[in-house]
């Protein structure tokens, strides 16, 4: 009876009412989301224009898309980082709040916390390219140790192995000595060939009869692609069409430079990689990619707590 009494009391009705109006309206009108967005005009020709300058040529909307929301989802990190105040404890953002105030000759009468604390009120922190960087930075660091990438196991290391076989093959390589004719004296070329067949010259006596050149004469294990590099890309192709051999001269091969005469050492054929020998590389790039894969899904969870306009 008593219990019935008190439930039939006014203030208790409208205390139950209340609550459930407080609910009600949290539910039908939601505190509004922070807004993200959207890219002014000049932000998006400044990132087209980075595009046709890196590839030369201009962004498909697709592409242009992409470089949007990542623009927006970095605006979004700096918002989130400076809404924790995670500026007023970077040591960084610190000192370039001071160098700021130094370049714009502002508060050199007062110390330096005080001139630290003019910037912050100066809201010059908000408008830094450098510190948004740095945000963006710690902020991602920090929704990284929230949600750390899983470590790759064996098995997805011996997956990638397989499935990048071909791309991982060792190239072929050459051990090499060569004698350098420029192009000044490539009518030489016959007479020094005949000479060294004749007297059964080495490479060492051979070379003395050499034009100088900068790279150097001995190269060691190098793959067609580092000898393009010292030679050109011609020479390689004209080295591998003669089929060399080891232990004996091929050529004249001609170059960029002029013609060279060639002694082959060694050649180490192409072949598979074994697992050991890009267990490091595998593993760095499953790691990479296990950690952008966490950071995004990180990054796509936050965009939750926000209103992301693109556009």
């Amino acid at each position: 009876m008593f219990l019935v009494n008190w439930l039939k009391k006014p203030w208790l009705h409208f205390i139950v009412l209340g609550f459930i109006l407080f609910r009600a309206q949290a539910a039908l009108f939601p505190e509004p989301l922070p807004v993200v967005g959207p890219l002014s005009e000049a932000r998006l020709e400044g990132l087209q224009q980075q595009w046709f300058a890196t590839t030369g040529r201009p962004p498909s909307e697709y592409q242009l898309a992409r470089m949007v929301r990542s623009e927006l989802d970095r605006d979004m990190l700096v918002q989130e980082a400076l809404s924790y105040d995670l500026h007023l404890y970077d040591t960084v953002v610190y000192q370039r709040l001071l160098r700021n105030m130094q370049f714009l000759q502002m508060g050199e009468d007062l110390s330096e916390q005080e001139r630290y604390q003019k910037a912050l009120d100066m809201r010059l922190h908000l408008g830094d390219e450098v510190i948004k960087r740095r945000m963006v930075q710690v902020m991602e660091q920090l929704l990284l140790a929230a949600n750390p990438p899983a470590a790759p196991t064996e098995a997805m290391l011996e997956a990638a192995f397989e499935e990048r076989r071909d791309e991982l093959r060792r190239p072929r390589r050459y051990d090499i000595e060569h004698l350098y004719f420029s192009r000044d004296r490539e009518q030489d070329v016959p007479a020094v060939i005949a000479r060294i067949t004749d007297e059964g010259l080495d490479v060492e006596e051979a070379r003395q009869l050499s034009s100088p050149f900068l790279p150097g004469y001995r190269f060691q294990r190098q793959t067609p692609e580092q000898l393009a590099r010292h030679f050109g890309a011609a020479f390689v192709k004209n080295l591998e069409e003669a089929a060399p051999v080891a232990q004996a001269w091929v050529g004249p091969i001609r170059s960029t430079y002029g013609l060279h005469y060639v002694w082959v050492s060694a050649i180490e054929p192409e072949r598979d990689a074994t697992l050991d020998e890009v267990r490091v590389q595998l593993l760095r790039d499953l790691e990479s990619k296990a950690r952008r894969e966490a950071l995004q899904a990180s990054v796509d969870g936050l965009r939750e707590n926000y209103e992301v306009v693109s556009g």
